[in-house]
């Protein structure tokens, strides 16, 4: 405590000056500049968002002495390490921390878990454990790093906290490059921004005198204070800037270079057999290849009314339109249904999307905002290959998507989406669904039905994706226990998670 009418020690968030503030004239050139802006303007992928810009303060300080709702802490496995940040939260916060600590019996890298503030001016702590650093292993300390920061923002949304101030959670005992750390801090951040902004009034960046460069060169580049820092921060973006949430987006690990392109090559064969198992009693449904209307294109080059690559051309305008639309547009509530959302790998290590059918109230909400949803989260993912799991489990009318809608989204994405998408697994069809799917796939989108199973039980999906490989919705857990027997009570998650 401090000494009666001594002054404060603590730093009142409030006080301190966000990043949209740290630049009034760009701000206000902007407004003017964004009159003048063509449409066929590139943009960068992170938008300048005033709004999202007040949240975000970069402060040079100990973060141990901000009044945030919650700090984070970042610490070693076992919650003890001594680094500046956490011997600082532990000499304001008292003995009692300690004690709270062992409670938590320690921590797994990039989980977060929470623990009362005591005598700081934080409400609470939020400890981290960030990865080691090896360059060899590089893939794996972008992810669990990743991890750190959306854990933390996840725990701090669940508890509705309306501040989080963060310390640079990469400790230089664990080795993490400091600007490769600060790309993923940052990119984590926006993203959740964009989607969860609602959720949280202030980030705070509390960084060190030897860390505030990096910040103050990095953050343009997320954060743009203008359409003209937007525009100037464009090139510096790194090739990886993660998937819609931010997350590290793993590169191809072989490219392949045919020497007939266009040719089928001779093992492709083998290829389509990569799950490693027969799926021939699965069955087939419609989602998949993706290849427009083929016919019609060829009619209108024969005709002389398009070259084929003014119609890839035009295709790829109409693209980044809804593209740039859906990176800007407030999407919170489409987000919040949990509909459409990533998980793991399959067998072959390709990603798996996961679509909820029932959590999709077709007659209640904006289906062109539903559509632009999609494309923002799935943007990143398409760029390698993945699967879509999409569970029809207990759906009713209120939730079946028409077929011009799906036709709709197949007309409007990137060939990239038709190219890497390999399998779409229709989980508990109905009779109904199957027919429609019949329909659809044989008259409105050609080429599908081989990529598309049908899955009666979640025992055959299995033999593609492993279960633990899958975040699954509980209740279609319990419908196939229910139909298929208790065999599947095994993958239903345990009373204590």
């Amino acid at each position: 405590m401090d000494p009666l009418g001594a002054p404060s020690q603590f730093v009142d968030v409030d006080t301190l000056p966000s990043w949209g503030n740290s630049c009034e004239d760009q701000l206000n050139a902007s407004a003017i500049a964004a009159e003048t802006y063509q449409e066929e303007t590139i943009r960068s992928p992170f938008l300048y968002n005033k709004d999202i810009n007040g949240k975000v303060v970069l402060w040079k300080g100990d973060v141990a002495l901000l009044n945030c709702t919650a700090i984070v802490n970042t610490s070693n496995e076992s919650l003890t390490d001594k680094n500046p940040v956490s011997e600082s939260i532990f000499m304001l916060a008292g003995p009692d921390l300690k004690e709270d600590l062992q409670k938590l019996r320690g921590c797994r890298t990039g989980e977060a878990k929470l623990t009362k503030g005591f005598n700081l001016a934080a409400r609470f702590i939020i400890h981290t454990v960030g990865p080691k650093y090896k360059s060899r292993y590089r893939t794996a300390a972008e992810s669990s790093l990743y991890s750190c920061y959306r854990n933390v923002l996840q725990l701090a949304k669940e508890q509705s906290m309306s501040s989080v101030g963060f310390c640079v959670i990469n400790s230089a005992k664990r080795g993490y490059p400091l600007e490769d750390a600060t790309h993923i801090a940052l990119r984590t951040v926006r993203r959740f921004l964009e989607i969860h902004g609602e959720t949280l009034e202030k980030v705070v960046f509390a960084v060190s005198e030897l860390e505030e460069a990096t910040y103050q060169k990095l953050l343009p580049l997320y954060f743009p204070r203008s359409l003209k820092e937007e525009s100037r921060s464009l090139p510096y973006l790194p090739a990886d800037i993660g998937n819609a949430e931010g997350e590290p987006v793993v590169p191809e690990r072989q490219i392949r270079i045919s020497e007939k392109p266009g040719a089928p090559e001779d093992n492709q064969e083998e290829e389509d057999e990569g799950l490693g198992v027969d799926l021939s009693f699965i069955g087939s449904h419609a989602f998949a290849r993706m290849e427009g209307d083929i016919d019609k294109q060829r009619r209108l080059i024969l005709q002389g009314q398009l070259s084929e690559a003014a119609l890839q051309k035009q295709h790829q305008r109409n693209y980044n339109r809804w593209l740039c639309q859906a990176r800007s547009e407030d999407l919170s509530d489409i987000a919040s249904l949990k509909a459409l959302y990533q998980t793991g790998v399959d067998n072959c290590g390709r990603t798996v999307m996961v679509v909820v059918g029932r959590n999709i109230p077709v007659t209640l909400i904006d289906m062109d905002k539903a559509l632009l949803y999609f494309i923002h989260v799935m943007d990143h993912i398409a760029v390698k290959e993945y699967v879509l799991v999409y569970f029809h489990t207990l759906t009713s009318e209120y939730n079946h998507l028409d077929s011009d809608f799906l036709k709709k989204l197949y007309d409007v994405v990137d060939v990239k989406y038709k190219r890497n998408l390999k399998a779409v697994y229709f989980v508990h069809p109905t009779f109904r669904s199957k027919v429609s799917t019949w329909f659809f796939t044989t008259f409105s989108v050609s080429g599908l039905k081989d990529k598309i199973h049908h899955v009666d039980s979640l025992h055959q999906l299995f033999s593609a994706i492993s279960p633990e490989q899958i975040d699954f919705p509980p209740f279609v857990l319990e419908y196939d226990a229910r139909e298929n027997g208790p065999y599947y009570t095994s993958y239903l998650p345990s009373p204590d998670l």
